[in-house]
């Protein structure tokens, strides 16, 4: 069962500078919401209300309150009643339209948190959802390092003690920047999306056998962290073992499943002498290559594929 989110609308509300605190009842602060979906309620201003859900946060444009406009008193009030006593997280009027007199009073009643912003509607419902999504995310928590080399978000897995701190400290020191080390949390944002941070109580913070926990912010500078990253490659770094066949061309496109999106992944073993940051950095930028429609592998494949065929033909 998918675990769900919550954050408070005072939080979220933060965010939009100007917002108008029109009404707020005395437990706004403590007020959460539920789901990133907003609503604009026109079939509920006529009464239809079947399907409505109403742990949606309410928006009301310029369409909703020129139709409004056209009401007596008694109907708008009337209107207002219906969606206001159904227990909605708030309702934003958008660009500074007019707050109706019989809107405060139902919100009042019902106690309803009655906000006001500037921003055109559109605009500000894109970015209520944007933000929503952020805050209710589904999310995981992976043992890794998150590392950002070349523009390309790595995360770095393997059993503990096998490098990945180390690794991440060389990639730092080359100029690339760390995201998270130990615990990675997870977000899928979007559909096909998925972007690493780290907790907040250890983040841009490094622990190293040996020497402790080091402070990457302070030791390598503000360049050298990153709050969060999107997703793009997984590194598996397993010891290497002696007579195991690995992948020697790249030809086998692997992914590995993180909340329901596939992510290229590719494994690393390692040994005395091998330069991993390195490794890492050719990783990233390999896989950049891939995703815009260059496959080394493959071209590499078919040269030696049509070396054979034109030495086939000389026989």
């Amino acid at each position: 069962m998918e675990t769900k989110y919550s954050v408070k609308l005072s939080q979220v509300m933060g965010e939009f500078e100007g917002l108008e605190k029109v009404y707020v009842p005395e437990d706004y602060e403590e007020r959460l919401v539920t789901t990133s979906s907003v609503n604009r309620p026109g079939m509920q201003l006529v009464g239809f209300f079947n399907h409505f859900s109403n742990d949606r946060l309410q928006l009301m444009g310029v369409v909703e309150i020129m139709y409004l406009k056209t009401l007596p008193s008694n109907e708008r009030r009337k209107c207002f009643e219906m969606l206001l006593k159904r227990d909605i997280p708030a309702l934003i009027i958008c660009q500074g339209m007019e707050v109706f007199p019989e809107c405060l009073e139902m919100a009042e009643k019902y106690k309803v948190p009655l906000l006001r912003t500037e921003i055109d509607t559109s605009a500000f419902e894109a970015e209520l959802i944007a933000s929503l999504n952020s805050y209710l995310a589904p999310r995981i928590t992976r043992h890794g390092v998150m590392v950002e080399v070349y523009g390309e978000g790595i995360l770095m897995l393997g059993e503990s003690g096998i490098g990945k701190s180390e690794t991440a400290v060389e990639l730092l020191k080359r100029g690339h920047r760390l995201i998270a080390d130990d615990a990675v949390e997870i977000k899928r944002i979007a559909y096909n999306v998925l972007y690493g941070s780290a907790p907040e109580i250890i983040r841009h913070y490094i622990e190293l056998r040996g020497i402790g926990v080091v402070d990457v912010r302070r030791l390598f500078g503000m360049g050298s962290v990153k709050d969060y990253e999107r997703l793009d490659l997984i590194v598996n770094i397993e010891p290497w073992v002696d007579g195991k066949m690995y992948d020697r061309l790249g030809l086998e496109n692997n992914y590995t499943n993180v909340l329901g999106v596939k992510i290229p992944s590719i494994t690393v073993p390692v040994k005395p002498g091998r330069n991993l940051a390195v490794i890492i950095e050719v990783a990233a930028m390999n896989n950049r290559e891939k995703k815009m429609g260059y496959n080394v592998a493959r071209e590499f494949t078919q040269r030696i594929n049509s070396q054979f065929d034109r030495k086939i033909g000389t026989l």
